[in-house]
């Protein structure tokens, strides 16, 4: 639960230093991304956020009081935060967003580190890429949506993630073994039983 009570209102000054990622403003302030949940330093090569998603705060410790996590790109604590949390914030990001298009540079860039170290922490933490744990995810809340509606399959597709019917149909078939509309159909006939 992110708090922002002890946050400061951001002045253009240290919104200047955010946007041109001002090393010279390094341990006068700290900000923090609301929607991502981490802060940073204000020379932080991250992309940009909203202003209006940003607080700022004094130092580190404020920002980790107000539940905020340091970014693993600038580690603003001078610590890393450890690989097992930082996959459990990506994973955790996966299972909210699997509707969208999310790719290892969307997942890189949300998480505030290079996608080349993402996809090679990733993988030795779950055994997973992060591809394959986003087909997972989306191919399991397909299975749930084909047993609790009868949308059509296209109409499932899109709504996890993946607007390429045929796609979407072989990729179920390579992960379930059937077809989603025969994974369907057995598992009505199941119930009928």
């Amino acid at each position: 639960m992110i708090q922002e009570d002890s946050s400061e209102i951001i002045t253009d000054e240290k919104w200047q230093a955010i946007i041109g990622n001002d090393a010279s403003y390094n341990n006068q302030f700290f900000y923090a991304v609301k929607t991502t949940g981490i802060f940073c330093k204000p020379s932080c090569k991250s992309r940009i956020p909203k202003k209006e998603n940003v607080l700022i705060f004094q130092n580190a410790e404020e920002a980790l009081l107000a539940h905020f996590r340091p970014c693993k790109r600038c580690k603003p604590t001078n610590e890393r935060l450890p690989d097992n949390d930082w996959v459990a914030l990506i994973t955790e990001y996966i299972d909210k967003n699997y509707p969208e298009k999310l790719t290892l540079d969307t997942l890189a860039e949300m998480s505030h580190g290079s996608p080349y170290h993402l996809h090679r922490t990733f993988k030795k933490i779950t055994g997973n890429t992060p591809v394959e744990y986003i087909q997972q995810v989306r191919i399991n809340m397909a299975k749930k949506l084909l047993l609790q509606s009868d949308r059509a399959i296209a109409d499932i597709a899109k709504a996890v993630g993946i607007p390429n019917t045929p796609y979407f149909i072989t990729l179920f078939k390579k992960m379930a073994d059937t077809t989603p509309a025969y994974f369907r159909q057995l598992h009505e006939s199941e119930g009928t039983k």
